[in-house]
């Protein structure tokens, strides 16, 4: 089959703020992340760059076709990068750009305009990273008008939406009605409505609209203290899928932060392995769904490779 990855990050490096609180790139893999050290990447990436080219070389292994590679404001903003990627690897990387959700400015076409921009200069999505836009003493709605009116734009241009929500309940209201003022405009939730929060059927449940879709970037590490096969996942996978079908659902790896604590083939190996999934759903899962809604035809042959230690 073919394997999309619908979650996916890159960058150069990270060297940027958010909610008042430093994130930039240390040696080994390491970051300091809003007060403190992690692992933000595998310790072998020791000058902390997370290029397209390790990432190709995870994917090729993994037997990847092709991924979509979405932003975060606690990675700074990628566009330059990205566009480059798009360019050099078109058929292996759909890239999102982002905008200047945060910015001041109370022009109303600022992010329309920062939209169109984006979609002259090849990318095909925006990923607007909504859990980011609660900050302390000031949130940015979803339905303000210059988030609207940037949702409008994406519609006519015919991009598509890559948004992650807050926890629970918190932005389902705001996004209902985004949906219903751009009922053309592709939207796809993130990390399968973070499924180990109370209330994220609710996230799940938006996917009823014909235009909306649900990616699980990041599953793994929501039940990381499970650990790999995860089950609860794929229970989780298959609720979703009982509430919306199937065929609303992708795989999603949150590459690279995910693979600190397990490898890029084992994000979505557990479902392969799964016996509460079909075949026919297993396809749907990793990669028809993807292809459907990115309009990807992946046209990579990726041969198993052994492994020395077979």
């Amino acid at each position: 089959m073919n394997i999309i990855d619908a979650h996916s990050h890159l960058w150069l490096r990270q060297d940027t703020q958010w909610n008042g609180k430093v994130i930039r790139s240390k040696a080994n893999g390491r970051a300091d992340f809003l007060g403190e050290e992690v692992q933000m990447l595998p310790p072998f990436i020791i000058d902390g760059r997370n290029s397209a080219e390790v990432f190709l070389s995870n994917m090729d292994y993994a037997q990847v076709a092709a991924a979509v590679v979405v932003q975060e404001l606690i990675d700074g903003c990628q566009n330059n990068y990205l566009r480059e990627v798009a360019q050099a690897h078109p058929d292996r990387f759909i890239v999102c750009g982002m905008c200047d959700y945060l910015g001041s400015s109370t022009d109303t076409g600022d992010l329309a305009r920062e939209a169109a921009m984006l979609r002259q200069q090849g990318f095909r999505g925006i990923a607007v990273p909504g859990h980011r836009l609660l900050l302390d003493g000031r949130r940015v709605t979803l339905n303000s008008e210059r988030m609207m009116a940037m949702f409008r734009q994406m519609e006519e241009d015919g991009m598509f939406l890559s948004i992650t929500l807050a926890d629970g309940t918190t932005q389902v209201a705001e996004m209902e009605e985004v949906i219903a003022e751009c009922p053309r405009l592709r939207i796809a939730i993130g990390h399968f409505g973070m499924c180990t929060v109370d209330g994220w059927q609710e996230q799940i449940r938006l996917a009823r609209h014909d235009n909306v879709y649900v990616e699980a970037g990041g599953i793994t590490w929501l039940y990381d203290s499970e650990f790999y096969p995860f089950p609860s996942a794929v229970r989780a996978i298959r609720e979703a899928a009982s509430m919306v079908g199937m065929e609303k659902l992708m795989w999603g790896s949150d590459y690279p932060r995910t693979i600190t604590a397990i490898t890029y083939r084992m994000s979505y190996d557990f479902i392969l392995k799964s016996n509460e999934l079909s075949e026919a759903e297993k396809e749907l899962f990793l990669g028809k769904n993807a292809q459907r809604f990115y309009g990807i035809e992946p046209k990579i042959e990726l041969p198993y490779i052994k492994n020395m230690s077979e």
